[in-house]
């Protein structure tokens, strides 16, 4: 066995989207890290649709960016369609949404990730975590590789024992063309738990192959919303103009357009005549499938009165023909995919040059973590992305961020990096995990967040820049265009109580019907561009609202803050059933509130548990966020 010489402070699994946040946020953070990857030729590779963001997406790439994550900045530099989804609706539910050149996304991650301080790359297929009294001390690849570190960060997608699935072949695989990956036989016999989920994606299509006269044109916006509320700082890559700079240039993109069809009574009938040879419906499939993104056998058995379903082809990128077909993700054997998508409207002599195909992975119930993403059972080995069972680019790029700050704070010996749930999409989601798990691949919506009425998508880095700065995470440069954009917002303010036009307040204009930008007076669009002041009046408009959220949240909370002491022994309460008692020893939580989310723990559970813990005057005691 040769043991590398050199010792990193964060070692990191993985290159998806949560290993290219987690290695980024620790060497930023000044740990010396490392990423381990089985082919540096697929870092950051978009194995489903190159696209970033959407419904409740968008708004956690932007706390990514305001936090200095690169996934927003790089969407936008690689992007090919940008869209604002929602734009009609209530600025809370508004997201941004960009199609991205898929090659670019890849290569130009890769290339950001080569030229980041602190940070190495390597190509390894990690086989053992090597542990010592219970804390994670470094790793050891398939090849008897032992590489040292002080903490371990696993983000390892869909290749932990994946199986790859079309029609009636099955084979070993991560994503199709990759090798799958043995570690979870490792972790489970370091205690941790495991279950199995399944994921799956479309086919793709020649271009050529196409009757685009036969579709509906779905253009992008004009201008193009950009995700980055800041410029890339790095001199290899270029400079990009921020949101808020309005003394450069305007952000160019020439866009693609993507287009629309849909499915029929015919594409229904060939489906549902080949479901023996589909692997979900065979039985030959064993793990639980997303819900909320179900293949097209799915959608045809369960929504059988639907005649139609809505397809979105759309482009991979600049430089090649290939299209994603939106909407039918489907396992079923190569000739029913080519039969079944050339009885779609302008794919009749569509050629198929990637066939869809589902992959079955394991993941580990996201219950064994803290909210640091630390796992409970082993000390200094975090958690990030679909290993803890979610689903998507984005969750899992926002896990990821958090993870490698955690792992770089804890060999710092700094506390840790937790967001609330009031503060951000990102505490949201880690919250449900950590807490209720998931049964199914997870997905975030606005609906998941009490708060979304604050968790907006503009207002990103107004909650958290400077607490990325804090940290670390934030650059000097960053925090100065962010400083300079919140005075511009506080001129706003002042302008808005002092002045008005045709003697009525502007601050009562603002909620008339109708009134625009163009209706301010002249001093007034002098001071406030007018993206600034777009933000500015949503939050005008919208601060009696959240104010309103916001006490009642606080009234919930008082309960729900009541504290759990670290350590506690809920075999102790009597009144708690053994399902409620077992369920409570695994999650460990915190507070009142926290247990109350556990999903089977009922109400009167909580108030058993509320009660012993104010009788015995043990919810005031201080506890921690983390073992130390």
């Amino acid at each position: 066995m040769f043991k590398l010489t050199e010792t990193y402070d964060v070692i990191v699994v993985g290159s998806g989207h949560a290993g290219i946040e987690a290695a980024l946020a620790s060497a930023r953070m000044g740990c010396r890290t490392l990423m381990l990857t089985q082919n540096l030729d697929t870092i950051g590779q978009m194995s489903c649709n190159p696209a970033i963001g959407g419904l409740a997406k968008g708004q956690i790439v932007r706390e990514i960016d305001a936090l200095g994550g690169a996934m927003g900045l790089n969407a936008d530099a690689t992007g090919i369609q940008f869209r604002m989804l929602n734009s009609s609706k209530g600025p809370s539910v508004r997201a941004p949404r960009v199609q991205c050149d898929k090659k670019a996304y890849q290569f130009r991650m890769k290339a950001i990730l080569e030229r980041a301080a602190n940070l190495d790359l390597k190509q390894a297929t990690v086989s053992k975590i090597l542990v010592e009294n219970e804390v994670a001390v470094g790793v050891e690849t398939d090849l008897g590789l032992t590489i040292h570190g002080q903490s371990v960060v696993i983000t390892s997608g869909t290749f932990l024992r994946g199986l790859l699935h079309i029609g009636e072949t099955s084979k070993p695989g991560g994503r199709m063309a990759d090798a799958s990956s043995s570690l979870s036989d490792n972790l489970r016999q370091l205690g941790l738990e495991s279950g199995r989920f399944k994921t799956g994606t479309p086919c793709r299509i020649n271009a050529r192959s196409i009757d685009f006269a036969r579709c509906k044109v779905q253009p992008g916006d004009e201008p193009p919303p950009r995700f980055s509320f800041f410029k890339d700082e790095s001199p290899v890559l270029g400079e990009l103009f921020t949101l808020n700079d309005v003394s450069g240039p305007p952000f160019h993109v020439e866009q693609m357009p993507c287009w629309i069809t849909q499915t029929n009574a015919r594409t229904h009938e060939i489906i549902r005549a080949n479901l023996d040879r589909s692997p979900l419906y065979a039985g030959r499939i064993k793990g639980t499938g997303p819900r909320y993104c179900p293949s097209i056998e799915d959608k045809v058995v369960k929504f059988a009165d639907r005649e139609a379903h809505q397809l979105f082809l759309e482009p991979e990128g600049r430089h090649t023909n290939e299209f994603y077909v939106n909407g039918i993700s489907t396992s079923l054997p190569y000739e029913v995919q080519l039969e079944f998508v050339r009885s779609v409207s302008a794919l009749e002599h569509a050629e198929i040059m990637r066939p869809g195909y589902a992959v079955e992975y394991d993941f580990f119930p996201p219950t064994q973590l803290f909210h640091s993403l630390e796992t409970k059972r082993v000390r200094r080995l975090y958690f990030a992305g679909q290993v803890n069972g979610t689903s998507g680019y984005e969750e899992a790029a926002a896990q990821g961020l958090i993870a490698g700050a955690n792992a770089a704070l804890s060999v710092q010996n700094r506390p840790a990096f937790v967001l609330g749930r009031n503060e951000a999409y990102i505490g949201v989601l880690i919250d449900d995990l950590v807490t209720k798990g998931t049964e199914e691949p997870y997905r975030m919506f606005t609906s998941r967040a009490e708060d979304r009425l604050q968790l907006r998508h503009d207002n990103a880095d107004q909650r958290l820049t400077a607490k990325g700065f804090d940290l670390g995470l934030v650059t000097l440069g960053r925090l100065a265009a962010f400083e300079a954009k919140t005075s511009l917002l506080k001129e706003c303010r002042t302008i808005v109580n002092n002045t008005r036009s045709g003697g009525v307040p502007i601050s009562q204009l603002l909620k008339r019907p109708g009134f625009t930008y163009a209706d301010l007076p002249s001093e007034v669009r002098s001071i406030a561009p007018e993206n600034i002041w777009e933000l500015f009046e949503t939050d005008i408009k919208y601060e009696g609202y959240t104010a309103r959220q916001a006490q009642h949240n606080k009234e919930l909370s008082k309960k729900n803050l009541q504290r759990i002491p670290d350590g506690f022994n809920f075999a102790s309460i009597a009144g708690l059933s053994s399902e409620t008692r077992q369920k409570l020893s695994k999650v460990r939580p915190l507070t009142v509130g926290q247990a109350a989310r556990i999903s089977g723990v009922t109400p009167a559970d909580i108030s058993i548990l509320s009660i012993w813990l104010t009788k015995n005057k043990l919810d005031n005691k201080s506890f921690s966020l983390i073992r130390v």
